[in-house]
């Protein structure tokens, strides 16, 4: 999406060699009709596939989520990063630890919202290691639903999480890649 790598390369700040911060359109402070164009954009190319539910993970994800919900009219699903006292019955979980937090959670979805007739698309704003992707792709099996793929916003291909996944057979299709980042220069694929 070339609106998106154009946005990255203004507003996008590279910390250190891996870490790409952009909170000020995607994932702190967000740009409500762009997100809705990405949203749009990741909602086309899963068109048709059948769709029941979107699967995210608390927060950054939420957003584009709701914009591909929207896209696709099904409801979204995000996985909490803590459990809450009103999750009652059985409940889906996963270890997940995020490098750019260094912290290990427990993401849970209650198993009420995604079940063996759902076909789950999973979208996140982030793939790097992969933790948190593998985490909800481990939700959708537990959950016995059928996994679509996963929509991504901006995938550091150099930190390799994706692959595991494509060599499972799961289809990602992200809006952004980077092959590298150097200190102010972006190498998109």
């Amino acid at each position: 999406m070339q609106e998106l790598r154009e946005r990255i390369l203004a507003d996008g700040v590279i910390i250190g060699k891996d870490v790409l911060r952009v909170d000020s359109f995607l994932n702190h402070q967000i740009d409500p009709a762009f997100t809705l164009r990405m949203g749009q954009e990741l909602a086309g190319r899963f068109a048709g596939v059948g769709i029941t539910k979107i699967l995210t993970v608390e927060a950054s994800g939420i957003a584009v989520a709701m914009a591909v919900g929207l896209a696709l009219c099904v409801p979204v699903v995000f996985a909490k990063k803590k459990q809450a006292l009103t999750q009652e019955g059985t409940v889906y979980s996963a270890k997940v630890f995020s490098y750019t937090r260094r912290e290990l959670t427990h993401i849970t979805v209650t198993a009420r919202y995604v079940g063996p007739g759902d076909t789950v698309l999973i979208i996140d704003d982030f793939l790097a290691h992969g933790e948190a992707l593998q985490g909800l792709v481990s939700i959708v099996r537990q959950a016995g639903a059928k996994l679509a793929g996963a929509g991504i916003v901006i995938e550091k291909r150099f930190q390799h999480g994706g692959e595991n996944l494509r060599a499972e057979g799961v289809r990602i299709e992200s809006l952004a890649v980077i092959d590298k980042m150097e200190p102010g220069v972006i190498h998109f694929a």
